[in-house]
């Protein structure tokens, strides 16, 4: 098995989950929150999207799906093209709303291009340094590393606020 192979089945397993956790959901479950701070499964959903869309751009030197197929537009939240959910407020949050029919197909345009871009790859290519910034510098291998790690993470605390609404 190639470590691209590795990547590929880790997004994969995000992908199941991020349907497990949208299948039968309601509006009203979407924008739950356990406590007024707490971040809502469509916030989730969406921030980890954005996430894995910006990131996956960033590295392959693509637009993002959410501009490219017009995400931004239809979804119509009142941020900027560019807003991913990093450093939002809770009133921010709140204000990710969205059915979950376009939840789920921005997340599967956005995980059939990350994949695409994968399967491109050579295990040689993540080796390759995109940011120098860090100490030590940052690999292709590890940013993908990270976007699944994020993406898992974010998936689970969606799965978990949905056990606690169903």
């Amino acid at each position: 098995m190639r470590s691209i192979d590795v990547l590929i089945d880790g997004l994969g397993r995000v992908s199941d989950n991020v349907h497990a956790v949208l299948d039968g959901i309601t509006a009203d479950q979407l924008v739950h929150r356990p406590t007024p701070e707490a971040n809502t499964i469509a916030w989730l959903v969406w921030h980890l999207t954005r996430a894995q869309d910006a990131q996956i751009a960033d590295v392959a030197g693509t637009e993002q799906v959410w501009t490219s197929a017009g995400f931004h537009e239809r979804f119509g939240l009142p941020f900027p093209p560019s807003a991913s959910g990093y450093g939002q407020s809770s009133e921010e949050v709140g204000q990710v709303v969205a059915e979950p029919d376009l939840l789920r197909e921005y997340y599967d345009a956005t995980h059939d291009v990350s994949v695409e871009y994968l399967a491109a790859l050579t295990d040689d290519d993540l080796d390759r340094v995109i940011d120098e910034s860090w100490d030590p510098p940052v690999t292709l291998g590890v940013r993908l590393i990270s976007i699944v790690d994020d993406d898992a993470q974010h998936v689970g605390q969606a799965a978990y606020v949905r056990g606690l609404v169903s």
